[in-house]
């Protein structure tokens, strides 16, 4: 049994705003990536062990860090530090569960799949990190490619990794009970330079 998308109903393709006089390859492109699988890992306080790597990653120890890779078919995956022995782990990669099992004794660490319990928005373009300047206090002219960042978006807590600078592409996770109010208040703040949804 597959999982229904929060957006199912909600995400609208097709252009949007102030998108007259421009080039379309100009706009921001919003879509919901809902094939991401996502993974907690905690590591107990107890645990004495080094942690493995994943998918030939290491875990990031500092803040702000995203280690990432692709494969030939371009599934990629991403392990973002999400606090003091606290990692979150994305992938498209079908087999990413096992791996993630193997990789993670249950004796050191606690694993949650939140695949079902997140919405996850990507935003591509030029003007994505303006975008994300209206309703989030992060200095995003700082903000780089395989960063990433806990923080809120309209008073919606969110998390936001940045994928690419080519043009700048960012997934921003949010709760899936506020998915809704937070792709409307994304849409919104893209109305003003136009954007398409895909």
């Amino acid at each position: 049994m597959s999982g229904v998308s929060a957006l199912r109903d909600i995400h609208k393709k097709g252009v949007f705003g102030n998108h007259h006089k421009q080039e379309e390859s100009s706009l921001l492109k919003i879509s919901e990536n809902s094939k991401l699988k996502i993974f907690q890992i905690v590591q107990y306080k107890k645990s004495k062990i080094e942690p493995k790597e994943i998918d030939g990653l290491k875990l990031p120890t500092t803040s702000l860090v995203v280690n990432a890779n692709f494969d030939l078919t371009y599934n990629q995956t991403r392990v973002m530090w999400s606090g003091p022995r606290t990692w979150i782990v994305t992938s498209s990669k079908p087999n990413i569960s096992d791996m993630v099992k193997e990789s993670f004794n249950k004796e050191d660490f606690a694993v949650t799949d939140l695949s079902q319990s997140r919405s996850v928005i990507e935003i591509k373009g030029k003007n994505a990190k303006e975008i994300l300047k209206k309703g989030c206090p992060l200095n995003f002219n700082d903000f780089k490619k395989n960063n990433c960042a806990a923080s809120v978006f309209h008073g919606i807590t969110i998390v936001i990794d940045m994928v690419d600078d080519e043009p700048d592409t960012f997934n921003l996770f949010c709760l899936r009970s506020f998915s809704e109010s937070f792709y409307h208040a994304v849409t919104d703040s893209a109305l003003e330079n136009g954007y398409i949804g895909v």
